[in-house]
């Protein structure tokens, strides 16, 4: 707490200085000023809140939560300044007889915008209001991310009968012996973070175990002290409430100002072309997997929410001859790393150089220095990939400290990437599935965006991007995972050292579009959901889990069972940012496809291409508009037409 009170205290005395200058506003003594403000508390901010996704205990959930509270009041001291926003509109109005570069016109311009959307411009009780709205906000997103954290940690489950485990691989079994034997406890002890979860719904045969996981799984923070449909449909009614005070009709039409798509009727239109474009196929591979569990069982078993992964991977292996636990071997997880670092070098020309003696938060942690092709240091990126008491699920790219310059002076980024690989056990190393290792590009391409970095403000920095923009550089690197030339590189059986045969990388390359429309029907689902919480333009008052049900049923082709709900634990809406926004991800697949198509009219690992990318798209930042970015790099603006056809469906 002492670092956090200094570090605000720093800030605010800097915020002081620019709203009380007596010389005239420019564009240096007050938004540049600004940019460069806050160093102490961002650096201290950053280090905290990795410890909270990485290392959480009771002790931070409770800091964070007043931490949370402090951060509120301070922003809104901050954005609703008068003084401050005064000048920071004085010269947002001169901007057309300023001289200024593109870089500093755009800065300029987000941050008169992000003021005005923070209430800098209402007035008396309005502002009130907005405060406080705004502190009950901070305070519900804190709520609704500690209880699912929570809920997730809370649930274990022991397994006393080796037999009701037919099907599991025998690392998920051997990691889940080891956690009983680290409690004392006989037998197998199942937790729901994400790959346990994965290999439980894929592989278990047991059919009345897989539905007591995927229940526990969905129905996680909808209970007692821990439920979170209070605090969605608390928070839903605030963020309208403050849309409406901002001028907007709802949240969507709010957030969507500073998006790509500027508003929800292009978001509704964009998930509906897609929605029209895959529901056919998605609906007719249900009913191939539907007739493949029928044929498999010798009887008709209706497909429930539980069997769709089992069956779907069953029928995988039946139809391709792939599974994860064929290409696992060849997926040692220092192995892929080299691939992964080894794809950069190709295209970049970048190399990486493990540094023991840079401090790091957790003994599995490591830090690497990332130089660039002629040897100049880049950057520094920590890797975390495997799953711990206190780390949240799932995957994810966080700054430690942007790329920025001042008074002359480049300074480099610190960035991090976060997995949940399952781990090394006594007598294997640590497999990846195929996913993960996807899943490992998509977070490095994030990485790369903040490590290629060239500006000159610290707010346009890496992946300070519009929204739907920002998945752009992940969602491009994915494509490499199935290309031969890629893999060949790396993926060598960890016990024979035999390369990857090539007939398996045809088959995953087979496979790769395999259930292709089910997985985007998924997506738009989530999507159609997001919208639908935020499209609110009347108080809500109904039932969350009805609404749910309601709002993406258009979308969903095998629907969850009543009593689960999958808002409860949605992160990415309550408490990670993507309210409004979570169609960002369909968005960018139709920007990733057309932008590896550039690549594959070439040579996958072209480094012209690579260069234009760097250029006009990894290195820009926020610096200006994405579309203007894109089509300096591609010459045009994208099509959905390289998504279906990558996808088969053209």
């Amino acid at each position: 707490m002492p670092a956090f009170e200094k570090g605000f205290a720093q800030h605010e005395r800097e915020i002081k200085v620019i709203a009380a200058n007596k010389a005239l506003p420019t564009f240096d003594n007050t938004i540049a000023a600004l940019d460069y403000s806050g160093q102490l508390l961002h650096d201290v901010s950053a280090v905290f809140y990795t410890l909270t996704g990485s290392e959480n205990t009771d002790e931070l959930m409770a800091l964070s939560t007043r931490i949370s509270a402090m951060q509120t009041a301070h922003s809104n001291k901050i954005s609703l300044n008068e003084p401050l926003f005064s000048r920071i509109k004085a010269v947002y109005d001169q901007r057309d007889a300023l001289t200024l570069s593109v870089e500093q016109r755009k800065l300029l311009e987000d941050t008169y915008e992000s003021f005005v959307m923070s209430g800098a411009a209402l007035q008396g009780k309005d502002r009130e209001t907005y405060k406080a709205l705004s502190q009950r906000l901070s305070e519900l997103s804190e709520r609704f991310y500690q209880n699912s954290l929570k809920a997730t940690n809370q649930y274990e489950k022991i397994i006393t009968d080796e037999a009701l485990l037919e099907g599991l691989p025998v690392d998920v079994k051997a990691a889940a012996k080891a956690k009983a034997t680290a409690k004392k406890q006989e037998g197998w002890l199942f937790d729901l973070s994400a790959p346990v979860y994965t290999s439980l719904m894929k592989y278990l045969k047991n059919r009345d175990l897989r539905e007591m996981f995927y229940r526990a799984y969905l129905t996680r923070a909808t209970t007692g002290e821990l439920d979170n449909k209070p605090v969605i449909a608390e928070m839903v009614n605030l963020r309208r409430e403050r849309a409406q005070l901002l001028g907007s009709s709802t949240y969507a039409h709010h957030a969507l100002k500073r998006r790509m798509a500027e508003k929800p009727e292009a978001v509704i239109r964009f998930l509906d072309q897609l929605s029209d474009a895959y529901l056919p196929t998605a609906k007719a591979e249900l009913a191939t997997i539907q007739g493949y569990a029928t044929g498999l069982e010798g009887r008709y078993t209706k497909l429930e929410p539980w069997d769709l992964s089992y069956y779907s991977e069953k029928y995988k292996q039946a139809r391709y001859n792939v599974s994860d636990e064929v290409l696992r071997p060849y997926f040692k997880l220092e192995n892929v790393i080299d691939g992964v670092f080894g794809l950069a070098t190709k295209l970049y020309g970048i190399t990486f150089t493990k540094n023991t003696a840079i401090p790091t938060w957790n003994p599995e942690v490591d830090a690497w220095e990332v130089f660039d092709k002629d040897g100049s240091y880049l950057a520094v990126l920590y890797t975390d990939f495997h799953p711990r008491k206190g780390k949240r699920a799932g995957a994810w790219m966080s700054n430690f400290n942007e790329q920025y310059r001042l008074k002359g002076v480049d300074i480099r980024p610190h960035v991090s990437v976060t997995m949940n690989f399952t781990p090394s056990t006594d007598t294997k190393p640590s497999l990846l599935t195929y996913d993960e290792v996807t899943t490992f590009l998509h977070e490095f391409g994030h990485a790369l965006h903040g490590i290629f970095s060239d500006v000159t403000y610290r707010g346009l920095s890496g992946t300070s991007v519009y929204r739907d923009f920002v998945e752009l550089p992940s969602q491009v690197m994915e494509n490499w995972a199935s290309e031969k030339a890629f893999l060949d590189g790396f993926a060598k059986h960890y016990q024979t050292g035999e390369p990857i045969p090539a007939e398996l990388i045809q088959k995953i390359k087979d496979a790769e579009n395999y259930n292709v429309a089910m997985g985007c029907m998924r997506q738009l689902s989530f999507g159609y959901l997001d919208m639908a919480w935020h499209s609110l333009s009347e108080p809500f008052s109904g039932d969350v889990v009805a609404f749910e049900r309601e709002a993406w049923k258009k979308a969903v082709i095998l629907p969850q069972p009543d009593d689960c709900f999958m808002s409860a634990t949605f992160s990415h809406l309550f408490s990670g940012g993507y309210a409004a926004g979570y169609y960002s991800y369909k968005w960018a697949e139709v920007l990733d496809a057309d932008a590896y198509d550039w690549f594959v009219r070439k040579e996958v690992f072209d480094r012209e291409t690579a260069d234009t990318f760097r250029q006009h798209i990894l290195s820009r930042g926020g610096t200006e508009h994405p579309m203007v970015l894109y089509k300096r790099f591609r010459g045009q603006e994208p099509s959905i037409d390289a998504l279906l056809k990558r996808n088969g469906l053209r």
